[in-house]
């Protein structure tokens, strides 16, 4: 069946977990405004009954949405569900445990794809395994569509974007500052991050992926730039007048922009630079919350991999799957992502220095990513975008129409010039 006329516009699978919910949630705030044929998918009836009956609460139209099972082991289900819409959005993780047969699902069927890994073993296993079948049917296999890696995939867009418009060519350099922000660990993103322990310890391979900045280009030997190692220490930035640290997400959004510039065919250069890091503050307040968060985040990692006490981190201390902050804790949330990037104009021959800000309202984790991954679903099913199919990126298939999509929702997205 052509995506054309397929029963719906977009099935959501996993309504039922917690981030599953609030994606659901949003789409039904905004249904009417997109038409959307959507309908709630996962592997029990009784607790999507559940989920329509509370959304059905707040927007009536609901009552009527159309509920689908099936199971993330059973392909044959799978192929029924995909067959039956043009975008399948998913929040089912850990994705390297329950996401496989869902992508060679849509790849096979010409289904569109949008899920919130950052399950960078697993995505490379995806594009090794689909992305030329993908290619072949149009399914367009879109990971990292939440708080990890739209506003550094779309950021770095943004910049690039700007100055070509303004300046002619392209920036050599973009650095990413995450922070200030407010949001809780998100039980997703420690579930995937355990996978991927768990993985490494077993497998080599997957350690050597973890490790390559470059694990996610369609040729992931390329030379490494010793420019584009992750920060892993204490430094003070004289561009920002800010303390910094390594930020937890960065092994997982440099590969995503990396992976974008070589699907875009590497338009900013093949020595083009991208890093990123957290901001802590300017003065010994700064250097203090850097110093502490820096020796948290490095104890917590040395922690994972000893197993006795990862078990007891993952009984006692993080949050599960399916867990997450109250409604007031959600709208409390935020996150602030200041963008730095210098190039020179091939009409002026003038160094140009560019600051962007990307940000948005409510817990990063949980209410920005569902409103940025329910975005992503959207223009999948509605937007007139120039991709074809393969395991892709969010600046790589949905690129600026999805950064307006996002502005129109109530994230910032801006560009300002910055004196040279």
């Amino acid at each position: 069946m052509s995506k054309s006329a397929a029963e719906f516009d977009i099935v959501v699978w996993g309504a039922t977990g917690f981030t599953g919910r609030l994606v659901a949630e949003y789409l039904a705030r905004t249904q009417e405004a997109h038409r959307a044929k959507w309908a709630l998918a996962g592997r029990d009836l009784g607790k999507l009954e559940e989920v329509r009956r509370g959304l059905a609460t707040q927007v009536p139209s609901c009552a009527e949405l159309p509920l689908l099972k099936a199971d993330a082991k059973d392909a044959a289900s799978l192929d029924a569900l995909v067959s039956r819409t043009k975008v399948v959005c998913t929040t089912v993780g850990p994705y390297a445990r329950y996401g496989t047969e869902l992508v060679a699902a849509c790849a096979r069927s010409g289904t569109d794809y949008c899920d919130l890994t950052g399950e960078v073993q697993w995505m490379r296993r995806m594009i090794d395994a689909h992305h030329d079948e993908a290619r072949a049917t149009g399914a367009r296999i879109v990971h990292t569509c939440g708080f990890d890696s739209i506003p550094s995939d779309l950021g770095v867009l943004m910049m690039q974007e700007h100055m070509r418009e303004k300046h002619g060519g392209h920036l050599r350099s973009v650095r990413l500052y995450m922070g200030p922000m407010r949001g809780g660990a998100s039980g997703g993103t420690v579930a995937s991050a355990l996978q991927a322990v768990e993985e490494g310890e077993k497998d080599r391979s997957v350690r050597r992926i973890l490790v390559n900045p470059h694990a996610l280009d369609p040729d992931p030997k390329q030379p490494r730039n010793p420019a584009e190692k992750d920060l892993m220490s204490v430094r003070y930035s004289q561009e920002l007048g800010q303390w910094t640290g390594p930020f937890v997400m960065a092994a997982v959004n440099t590969r995503v922009v990396r992976r974008s510039h070589a699907l875009l065919g590497y338009p900013w250069g093949r020595d083009f630079i991208y890093s990123e890091v957290a901001s802590y503050g300017a003065g010994a307040k700064g250097l203090a919350r850097a110093t502490s968060m820096t020796a948290g985040l490095g104890g917590f990692f040395v922690a994972l991999q000893v197993k006795p006490l990862r078990k007891l981190l993952e009984s006692k201390v993080l949050p599960a799957p399916g867990q997450g902050p109250s409604a007031e804790a959600r709208e409390k949330g935020f996150f602030v992502a200041q963008l730095l990037g210098e190039g020179v104009s091939p009409r002026t021959g003038r160094e140009v220095r560019l600051k962007g800000k990307v940000a948005a309202k409510g817990d990063p984790g949980y209410a920005a990513t569902a409103r940025m991954l329910s975005e992503s679903a959207l223009s999948l099913a509605f937007d007139s975008v120039p991709t074809s199919g393969g395991v892709l990126t969010p600046a790589s298939c949905m690129g600026m129409r999805l950064v307006e999509r996002l502005r129109r929702a109530g994230m910032t997205f801006e560009v300002q010039e910055q004196a040279s």
